[in-house]
């Protein structure tokens, strides 16, 4: 498989500092402690011929013909069985495969009976609802509520109330939002070789009876209070200072006095005797850390006579601790206000300024007790502590994490804790006077129960060797045994491990005095290659091989089975080799063929005495399994834990579950206890364990064990990649179905090859081993990952930190396109015909209305005498500009029609008609005397935003030629911008160029040379100093059809298109913007646009000279010099009407939103502005606007004053929110229905629902219709199809060199296929949809509401759907706080996305996983590429529109200088 390499910049590469605290061993996945690196010792797991398979399986076994096709083989390509929330019919059971015996009744499943269950089903609707459309509402059935025919001697209206008694008030959330996972989903077929459970129903296996002692202790305190007394200086424990020698031994004497202190200090001695701190049964926090024991046995007997209830956590570091919010939670449910410490360990607690100790995050309020002997009062004579025989009463609380990062606690009772130890040391068989080697944690778990409880009652000497002294030096635990002679060893399998890699040194140990072995994660599936490793290695040290014991434990029910160690000599317990298919669908096969995909498990003995245990099914209802089928291994028994402390919800779900036969019947009235442990029992009774609840990934309805995948990674050679074996795994759901994701850390010395490699060889070996594929694969820098307080991977912490983009990978693979194989089928076009059947009928389609709508009329005046002799609006008999500027400049020669602001918003240049009528009269001589030029010869206009553009353009249409408006090249920017004017100026083929001194010489400069020829410009004229000379006569056009300018604009396609405007056409627009806004001479209006194109043009050049009205004109660039400039301006001119872009308001609203206070100080007030409208040829950014009304609405600007405009390159101007219509109206339509190219209409707050705003009123002359582009026939009202438009100011066709007049007509004088064939429309290029509205329009009619969705040309044809690009690009902003913009664009198929990074560089990997899932799950879409890059790569135009094809022409071009370019596999 040769994937390709992701780019990277070397700065993206950041390595953490490996801090000199890291322990060695740190773990991977849900192990709390360290794990196993390294091939030797893992890739035994992989493939591991151990003894023979039939040492433990009879090959005559019935069911052995279905093992061949167990491991069924999936391959991406084919189905997966169904995703399904009750997984198989049945889901783990005993292996009865296993047993010798044959099965007798072992029937063939019926397949026909087990309908999988229709996943997410919605119980709560009945059949006749569940497939009512969402319009529709329960009463329009004609059945009663429950779905039952009315029946008709009923009367209706009784049957009517009836209906509505039985309905609830309020109607469930389903029936609003239908999760329409179904439809979506592509459910894979069964398989129908998947294996399926064959056994007959498991029978509870019981443990041996718990053996009665005479000399058993009635509670544990009697035991210490016993040896306290009686054994004085007989040794309790020993504990090891850093470097493994003996810093303590304290006897049980010292024990039990320390104790006792303790207890009389903490019932007597804090508070008032009136009212003490402490009442027994409180609980109290033991915060102690691992290397110091012999406090936390003193705390722990202390609080037990106290008879409080300790709660032992770890020591949290740091305010941000990694779970010490969960920590937080775990005290505030069991009702913790005080915590027991030592003086050192208070000492080094992080404190705030004034010495306190921190509130730490998620805590209750704490008082912190220190409990060291000199701070503990000597008891009274008379004091005893009272030691009552073990009761139900908690006696201490032990925590535990789960899956999803909670802290609970799990209570254990006095009795259960003492029936514990009994069937401990029944089963492990303790002596009194034992030396026991503990290397685990004695807070919790085994180390706890051997270590600190059952040692007590057995007057065991416990050494304790803190996991310092383990990083330290790895042979310490050995070395104990060695000198003490221990019987009894206490480990898990890291230690084993590293004791493996650092025996070398030693030669003299010798282990022989060890009776029992305890590996306490013996039920992991790598245990068994390490305890191999192990024995090899010190069998000639004395070490038997019978005395290793695997067991498995469970934070609820305790120890659950400890293998009982064996006599000398006798045979090993038998292996079991599964196949990992079956096991992924919970089923016991036997690998037979393929020894790769073998899990080889090793037995953790027998159950424990005097307890009960069954296999149930692991969700749903506690079913028993079969014989052959993995589960959930439940307990009962008296010596497991009682409850989550303060959680009874909880609690009964795990603590009270009674199991039920295959009928559902319960088995019997005894509660059992969930585990947490998946397993199945063996020949024997022997008990397996394969994996753990917590750690299962349940993926397309198969299950994977986080550990084995754990196992195959570290197999993969890690050495050169994998820092100490710290792998994490986990999944995440993304588009309805859990994601694997791997996270490791790297060495600090890898390279980026090997990490790549690496990254390959395990999606390769997980792939071919589990058959399931990898979602991602990060490695971050060592030592990064958040830590358990033992050194471990925080597996939940880790899993936030990947969702919210924190994990700061410095590596990352993603193959979505391997393992997302739940995408819908891609959609196949049907081919479209118009038949008979489309014949109109009056206005209707289809039974709805055709969607037109119509502004209102312009008003034609006949009688041309009688305006003259009325004086009325000049301009009406003025078909021509020109004549409109002469008419005003003798009218009104000192009218101002222009102001000019800079960005300090001081009027730099004003022109009152008279004076633009001259200046455009210079320029009309100059161009007839230098120019050479020919009536209706084209000239370019280069000039920044001004007053200059304006008198140029009206010289030009004096002199009788075309003007050309062009953006000026950006001075520090020529090679990008100058081609573009170029461009223009060879397309338009320009006789000659207007422009200003500067501009001049920077066309004609060495740095404008190195991009285009500026040999060849046409004639150059600057108009800056002019003589002062009147033209000989001024240019009268023959007709109105001629050409008035010429509109060049690059789309954002990239694509340049001029169109031509004739006078008609210009003097019906400036008179159609007249009409909708109200303009006449006495109006003042602010423009902040860019004056090139389009709607910017017309309004900045031509409306003023049209309607006389005065326009104050901000040039935008002015803003990025002083942000304020355009809304002081209108607060200061007390403007009503405003026009800007959509750059010019992201402008104000990221550069001054959080100013408003300030600029409300200075007097700024927007109360006067009655319409801000923007301009643009796009859908509208509905969140920018209302972000801006928002942030502005203090500084008085009405909610309802912001709208927008809607143009074309084919129709400038087609809707313009002006004074008289309704206010815009917002509706929110079904996204996956408009990729379908369908409308259809939700409610706010609907799933997958994209809110869209009106573009505006439609202007007087314009009618729009919404056509099929295929057929070109008119569609119904709500329905999405081209907008098109019919209208006297359209323009009269595109300016094209070749002369493409096909193109050109089939944009502009277009006719529908039926309906009405004689008017002519030209066609927008935008997808949109007309929908009437309840609101009504100033004739009284209702209004059609326009709302466009976007441009066709931008569209991305995906999957055979239509998305639009800004959809995407919305939910990619969205994916992370550090992404400031995005673009999406297609490559050969393949979706890529651009994002701009506006975080630090570290960051750019995170956005990797958080763009692939958002786009996943909102769009249905695998992105191909992810490219990073720094703020403002994406080219932007001035209308504020991405230029994606520029985009993708740079990325393609290799331009961008990306941070990091992901290929998604």
């Amino acid at each position: 498989m040769a994937l390709p390499m992701p780019t990277k910049r070397r700065s993206a590469f950041v390595q953490s500092p490996i801090d000199t605290c890291t322990p060695p061993d740190t773990s991977s996945a849900s192990e709390d402690e360290g794990s196993l690196r390294r091939k030797a010792a893992l890739s035994a797991v992989l493939a591991q011929s151990l003894q023979s398979p039939d040492y433990w399986i009879n090959r005559s076994v019935q069911s052995s013909s279905t093992s061949s096709s167990a491991s069924s083989t999936l391959s991406h390509g084919e189905p997966k069985t169904q995703p399904q929330p009750q997984l198989q019919p049945a889901a783990s059971v005993l292996a009865d495969v296993l047993a010798f015996t044959r099965i007798e009744n072992s029937v063939p499943p019926d397949v026909t009976s087990s309908t999988p269950q229709e996943r997410g089903s919605r119980v709560d609707l009945p059949p006749a609802v569940r497939g009512m459309s969402r319009g529709q509402s329960r009463s329009s059935m004609l059945d009663t509520a429950d779905g039952v025919p009315v029946s008709s001697r009923v009367s209706t209206k009784i049957q009517q109330l009836l209906n509505t008694l039985k309905r609830p008030k309020r109607p469930p959330l389903s029936e609003f939002f239908v999760d329409d996972s179904e439809e979506i989903v592509e459910v894979p077929q069964p398989d129908p070789n998947t294996p399926k459970p064959e056994g007959r129903q498991i029978i509870p296996v019981k443990g041996e009876p718990l053996g009665v002692v005479s000399n058993w202790p009635p509670a544990l305190q009697a035991a210490l209070a016993r040896w306290g007394a009686t054994q004085a200086k007989s040794p309790a424990l020993t504990a090891l200072d850093i470097t493994g020698k003996p810093l303590y031994t304290l006897t049980y004497g010292k024990l039990w006095s320390r104790s006792l202190k303790l207890a009389y200090t903490l019932l007597n001695k804090l508070g008032t005797k009136t009212e003490p701190v402490l009442q027994p049964g409180d609980r109290v926090a033991l915060v102690y850390p691992n290397s110091d024991p012999g406090m936390f046995w003193v705390a722990f007997y202390g609080c037990l006579l106290a008879e409080v209830i300790p709660v032992p956590i770890e020591v949290p570091l740091s305010r941000q601790d990694a779970g010490s919010q969960q920590i937080g939670f775990l005290l505030g449910s069991c009702g913790v206000s005080l915590a027991l410490t030592s003086e050192v360990c208070l000492k080094g607690l992080p404190k705030t300024p004034n010495g306190e100790i921190i509130q730490f995050k998620g805590w209750p309020r704490m008082k912190w007790v220190v409990t060291d002997t000199k701070y503990l009062t000597k008891p009274s004579k008379d004091w005893q502590p009272h030691i009552p025989t073990a009761n139900t009463d908690t006696a201490y609380i032990e925590y535990k994490a789960s899956k999803e990062g909670t802290v609970m606690g799990v209570a254990v009772s006095k009795i259960s804790m003492l029936t514990h130890c009994q069937a401990l040391s029944q089963a492990c068989g303790y002596c009194e006077g034992e030396t026991l080697v503990n290397v685990l944690d004695c807070k919790k778990d085994m180390g706890m129960w051997h270590g600190v409880l059952t040692s007590v009652m057995n007057r065991i000497h416990t050494i304790t060797v803190p996991y310092a002294v383990m990083k330290a030096c790895p042979m310490s635990w050995v070395q104990r045994v060695h000198i003490h002679k221990a019987r009894v060893a206490l480990v898990k399998c890291r230690d084993l491990h590293w004791a493996m890699m650092a025996h070398k040194d030693q030669r003299d140990t010798n282990l022989s005095s060890i009776r029992m072995l305890i590996v306490a994660d013996g039920a992991n599936p790598w245990s068994v290659s390490s305890c191999d490793a192990f024995l090899n290695v010190f069998q000639s040290h004395g070490l038997k091989p019978e005395v290793i014991c695997p067991c498995a434990t469970s934070p609820e029910a305790l120890t659950v089975a400890i293998r009982r160690p064996g006599a000398r000599g006798a045979p090993l317990p038998a292996r079991a080799i599964l196949s990992m298919g079956g096991l992924s669908h919970g089923v016991i096969r036997v690998n037979t063929e393929d020894k790769n995909s073998a899990l080889t498990v090793q037995d953790v003995g027998h159950i424990m005495p005097g307890a009960l245990m069954c296999i149930v099914k692991p969700d749903g209802s506690p079913q028993l399994c079969k014989t052959d089928e993995i589960g959930e291994i439940v307990i009962n028994s008296r010596a497991g834990g009682t409850m989550y402390y303060g959680l009874p919800g909880v609690t009964k779900n795990t603590f009270e579950v009674i199991p039920v036969n295959q009928a559902g019947a319960p088995i019997g009235e005894i509660p059992f206890t969930r585990t947490g442990l998946l397993g199945f029992v063996g020949p024997g009774s022997l008990v397996f364990v394969v994996g753990k609840i917590e750690g299962l990934l349940m993926v397309s309805g198969r299950r994977h064990n986080a550990d084995d995948l754990v196992a195959t990674a570290l197999a993969v050679e890690p050495v050169k990649t994998v820092y100490r074996g710290r792998i994490a795994v986990f999944s995440v759901t993304v588009f309805y179905d859990e994601r694997i994701v791997i996270v490791a850390e790297q060495r600090p010395d890898a390279s980026e090859e090997d990490s790549f490699q690496w990254m390959s060889r395990v999606l390769q070996a997980i792939d071919s081993i589990h058959q399931v594929g990898l979602y991602c694969l990060a490695l971050v820098p060592a030592n990064t990952l958040p830590k358990t307080p033992l050194g471990g991977i925080h597996i939940c912490e880790t899993k936030q930190n990947f969702l919210e983009g924190n994990l700061h990978p410095c590596n990352i693979l993603m193959c979505p396109h391997t393992c997302v194989t739940n995408l819908p089928k891609p959609r196949q076009k049907q081919p479209v015909d118009v038949g008979p059947a489309s014949m109109l009928v009056g206005n209707l389609v289809a039974g709805k209305r055709i969607a037109q709508a119509i502004g209102r009329e312009l008003g034609v005046v006949e009688d041309q005498d009688l305006i003259r002799k009325l004086c009325m609006w000049p301009t009406m008999m003025h078909q021509f500009l020109s004549e409109a500027l002469q008419f005003r400049a003798q009218t009104d020669p000192d009218h101002v029609l222009y102001v000019l602001l800079n960005a300090k918003g001081v009027a730099v240049c004003t022109a009152t008609c008279a004076q633009l009528h001259k200046r455009a009269e210079k320029i009309t001589a100059t161009l007839m005397e230098r120019g050479g030029l020919n009536t209706g010869d084209n000239v370019v206009l280069l000039y920044p935003p001004g007053i200059d553009l304006i008198a140029a353009f009206y010289g030009c249409l004096y002199a009788g030629v075309i003007p050309v408006t062009v953006r000026p090249p950006h001075p520090q920017n020529l090679a990008a911008t100058l081609p573009t004017v170029r461009m223009i100026i060879d397309v338009s083929k320009a006789a000659c160029i207007l422009t200003t001194q500067p501009l001049m010489r920077i066309l004609r400069s060495r740095e404008a040379a190195a991009s285009v020829n500026v040999k060849t410009w046409p004639t150059i004229i600057d108009t800056d100093d002019l003589p002062r000379k009147r033209p000989p006569h001024i240019y009268k056009p023959p007709t109105a059809e001629m050409l008035a300018y010429l509109d060049f604009s690059v789309s954002t396609t990239g694509m340049l298109t001029g169109v031509k405007m004739s006078h008609a056409a210009v003097s019906t627009l400036c008179r159609s913007i007249k009409l909708q806004c109200e303009l006449y001479s006495s109006r003042q209006i602010a423009i902040c646009l860019d004056p090139y194109c389009g709607l910017g043009f017309v309004l900045w050049c031509l409306s003023s000279v049209y309607s006389g009205h005065q326009s104050i004109l901000i040039p935008p660039l002015e803003l990025e010099s002083s942000l304020p400039v355009w809304l002081s301006t209108l607060s200061q001119y007390k403007i009503r009407d405003t026009f800007c872009s959509y750059s010019v308001m992201e402008l104000c609203t990221k550069g001054l939103g959080t100013q408003t206070e300030m600029l409300k100080a200075r007097g700024l007030n927007l109360s006067c502005v009655r319409s801000c409208v923007v301009i643009a040829e796009e859908r509208p950014r509905l969140t920018l606007t209302q972000s801006f009304s928002k942030l502005f609405k203090d500084l008085g600007l009405s909610p309802r004053a912001v709208s927008t405009a809607f143009g074309s390159r084919v129709n400038l101007a087609i809707c313009l929110q002006g004074t008289a219509g309704p206010d815009p109206s917002t509706v929110y339509v079904d996204m996956k229905s408009l990729r379908h190219d369908r409308v259809r209409l939700v409610e706010r707050g609907a799933p997958q629902s994209l809110p869209l705003m009106e573009s505006g009123t439609i202007l007087p002359g314009v009618r729009v219709i919404i056509v099929n582009p295929e057929t070109r026939g008119p569609l119904g009202d709500s329905h999405l199809g081209e907008i098109w438009v019919s209208s006297a100011h359209s323009a009269s066709g595109y300016y094209t060199i070749y002369g493409e007049e096909s193109l050109q007509a089939d944009h502009f004088n277009t006719r529908l296929s039926f309906g009405e064939p004689h008017t002519l429309w030209a066609r927008t290029g935008y997808l949109g949809f007309i929908k009437r509205t309840e609101l009504l329009d100033a004739s009284g009619d209702r209004h059609d509401a326009l709302f466009v969705v976007g441009s066709l040309d931008e569209t991305l044809e995906l999957r055979g759907l239509r998305y639009h690009p800004i959809d995407i690009e919305t939910s990619v902003s969205r994916a992370h706080r550090s992404i400031a913009e995005s673009a999406v664009f297609t490559w050969t198929n393949l979706l890529v996305v651009v994002a701009e990074l506006s975080g630090s560089e570290q960051e750019a990997l995170d956005l990797v996983p958080l763009v692939t899932n958002v786009v996943l799950e909102e769009h249905h879409l695998i992105v191909g590429v992810v490219v990073i890059v720094d703020p403002g790569v994406i080219p932007i135009n001035s209308r504020g529109e991405k230029q994606r094809m520029h985009l993708r022409d740079s990325f393609l071009a290799d331009q961008l200088d990306p941070i990091y370019v992901a290929y998604n596999m």
